[in-house]
């Protein structure tokens, strides 16, 4: 049975992050994908000119609509932009059963910051309600007000720290540390685990948070353990990367190939 997976994140008119990554991520990965609209956004690869939040009342209202027809399997969410949109998103989610992947979306890849400083408390808070917590470091030092890990110890502690916060489980980034690997980490309840992985030399690494948030989301809904469901996540977005050139999209960061399975490899 094919999953249905719910996104609930702004728009990138871009296509590259957001709901429309997220469309791609989910339908890429096996899912049916679904969306209820925090933000609209404009922006392109080389940055964000403006935000325009939705009403929350309304958001909780697209969510409402779909829970009262259509099955979820599982719920990504990505950009919440302000403590009362966080705080409405995860009420309306209340009784829901299925997996929730939590994408701290807190600034975009051009710098411009997302999640409003009074937020991040009100996410924090809400951590409990997270199966998986995905941040990147500069994600991960902002929810605990601490400096941004830079090697693989502190890595280690920074993922302890934002698990004891209450998700079930922490899936925390390291494209931002320095060198050429690029691992994440998978922290449970279990122990912490090392996902490996190659850095590739490109600045078409646009909407790579939200593209791995809805994968993971998708894999879960499918029914796949965690730590399979994380590594298949981890492996569908190096490979996005990887063929991101067949892309000319934009003269700043660009976008991933979300569907470069479909597409025949130029190199093979």
């Amino acid at each position: 049975m094919i999953p249905n997976i719910l996104s609930i994140a702004g728009s990138d008119p871009s296509g590259g992050a957001g709901i429309q990554a997220d469309i791609k991520a989910i339908s890429a990965n096996g899912g049916y994908a679904m969306a209820a609209i925090t933000a609209l956004t404009a922006q392109n690869t080389q940055g964000v000119s403006g935000v325009r939040m939705i009403d929350p009342a309304f958001v909780a209202a697209q969510i409402a609509s779909l829970r009262d027809d259509i099955r979820i399997d599982a719920v990504k969410i990505g950009m919440l932009g302000t403590a009362a949109m966080v705080d409405t998103v995860l009420g309306a989610l209340d009784g829901l059963s299925a997996p929730i992947v939590l994408d701290p979306v807190m600034v975009a890849k051009s710098g411009d910051r997302l999640l409003q400083a009074d937020a991040v408390a009100a996410l924090r808070a809400g951590l409990a309600r997270a199966t998986i917590l995905t941040p990147n470091l500069p994600e991960a030092a902002d929810l605990l007000d601490r400096p941004e890990a830079d090697s693989a110890p502190a890595m280690e502690d920074q993922a302890t720290a934002l698990l004891a916060l209450g998700p079930k489980a922490v899936l925390l980034k390291g494209g931002h540390l320095p060198g050429g690997a690029c691992p994440d980490l998978l922290a449970t309840a279990e122990g912490l685990t090392w996902l490996p992985g190659p850095r590739h030399a490109t600045r078409k690494t646009h909407g790579t948070g939200c593209t791995l948030s809805s994968a993971l989301a998708t894999l879960l809904g499918r029914g796949l353990p965690l730590p399979e469901a994380a590594l298949g996540a981890k492996t569908y977005v190096a490979r996005a990367i990887a063929r991101a050139d067949a892309l000319s999209v934009g003269k700043g960061h660009g976008p991933t190939h979300h569907f470069h399975s479909f597409f025949e490899d130029p190199q093979s």
